[in-house]
């Protein structure tokens, strides 16, 4: 290992800890990481404990294994989840102590796995881990995404070069959409930080009603909850402090109203989910709900992804993403969520983010959904955004405000 690489290492693991869950002295941290992540998740146990951490666990995940559990375990097993599992989990919302993913995974893991017990074992997880979703969505934890490459996810996102080729540039792309390539990587997100804010302060001061999305693909009208707020970058959590739960990030996001969503939305980049990949997909909505779906490549997944539940028929999430960001500009399909949907403005079919509704705190699943804040056990964002994206704000006095146009920010 090379001197400069070492160093980008040590300071994407201080990133992690320092910026992405923001650990303060005392609390404990639970790292969810593939195996082949094992040396880079040394550096982040190495540098939380520097920094005050009470006590680091690390859960090993194993792709190969994993395929094999949902191929070869009785459907019982696949339903349920063990208690030791769940009480874990609520030990760390009970605390308000710090999560960290490593995203990394093969994008094409569970191709071929029958979709039917993949849907099982996401369903339990869903359904049965339910509350530490709500956990993340309403700030009770500190929590932060991570990409770490290894060499399945590299050679999907670069299948003309070596394996080792593959991975040198994966994580050179990471280091620079991460901010780490450009200097102080701590200071960077500093200022990034102010940037997004003040496009969320814009956006706030506005309190569009509607938001008018036109492509030559896309034609769709969402009306934003009535009590949203807009978000970006850094989230504060219960306990007062800022975390930022998507490293990188070029976002800033809201709820839509459950019921306020029609027209018809085309994908822009493919979607990797539950080791599948969805490609060229389109979504209609009436009232809110999908009431017509297509894609060229993934279809069975994307039915399957429709079936979680009756809220993942309707939109979540509302993110605006600028064209010419930085991982867009740098033209790679990373093949990976955390990536690419910040390289385009996205939805999310499934669950709101309860912080970006006002006065939401403690209130329950049923009178969030009363309300027209949409909830489901998944959360599924897709990227819809493109070079000659429009999209034009309506406020409640029907003034019209052009917030995009050829796929970036004018307002």
């Amino acid at each position: 290992m090379n001197k400069d690489f070492e160093r980008k290492l040590n300071q994407y693991a201080e990133l992690a800890v320092k910026v992405g869950v923001n650990l303060h002295k005392g609390q404990k941290l639970l790292i969810l990481s593939p195996i082949e992540a094992a040396e880079f998740t040394r550096l982040v146990v190495k540098s939380a404990y520097r920094n005050g951490c009470s006590r680091v666990i690390v859960d090993w995940r194993d792709t190969p294994t994993s395929r094999i559990h949902i191929e070869e375990a009785p459907e019982e097993t696949l339903k349920t989840l063990p208690h030791w599992e769940i009480d874990r989990f609520k030990s760390f919302i009970e605390g308000h102590d710090c999560l960290i993913s490593l995203t990394g995974n093969d994008p094409k893991a569970y191709e071929g796995v029958n979709p039917k017990r993949l849907m099982m074992l996401s369903k339990a997880q869903s359904e049965q881990l339910d509350f530490f979703q709500t956990a993340q969505l309403t700030g009770n934890i500190h929590w932060s995404i991570i990409g770490v490459p290894n060499a399945a996810w590299a050679t999907a996102v670069f299948p003309d070069k070596r394996e080792d080729e593959a991975i040198t540039t994966l994580w050179e792309a990471i280091f620079t959409a991460a901010r780490i390539n450009q200097g102080d990587s701590i200071h960077n997100w500093k200022v990034h930080d102010k940037i997004l804010k003040e496009k969320v302060e814009k956006l706030n001061l506005y309190h569009f009603k509607t938001l008018h999305y036109k492509s030559a693909k896309t034609d769709i009208s969402i009306d934003l909850h009535p009590d949203h707020i807009w978000i970006g970058g850094s989230q504060r959590s219960t306990i007062g402090r800022s975390y930022i739960s998507n490293i990188p990030t070029e976002e800033v996001f809201t709820a839509a109203l459950k019921t306020g969503v029609n027209g018809t939305v085309v994908s822009t980049k493919p979607l990797s989910v539950m080791g599948n990949i969805i490609d060229n997909f389109s979504l209609t909505f009436k009232n809110g709900q999908v009431i017509d779906f297509r894609a060229e490549k993934g279809y069975e997944a994307l039915q399957q992804i429709l079936e979680i539940d009756e809220g993942i028929k309707f939109i979540g999430e509302v993110a605006l993403v600028p064209h010419n960001s930085p991982i867009s500009s740098s033209g790679i399909i990373f093949m990976n969520t955390l990536f690419d949907e910040n390289a385009s403005c996205h939805l999310a079919l499934g669950a709101a983010i309860t912080m970006n509704i006002k006065n939401a705190e403690g209130l329950s699943k049923e009178a969030l959904n009363e309300k027209g804040v949409n909830q489901s056990s998944g959360h599924i964002d897709f990227m819809i955004g493109s070079q000659d994206l429009d999209i034009i704000g309506q406020t409640i006095n029907d003034e019209r405000i052009p917030i995009f146009q050829n796929g970036n920010w004018v307002i």
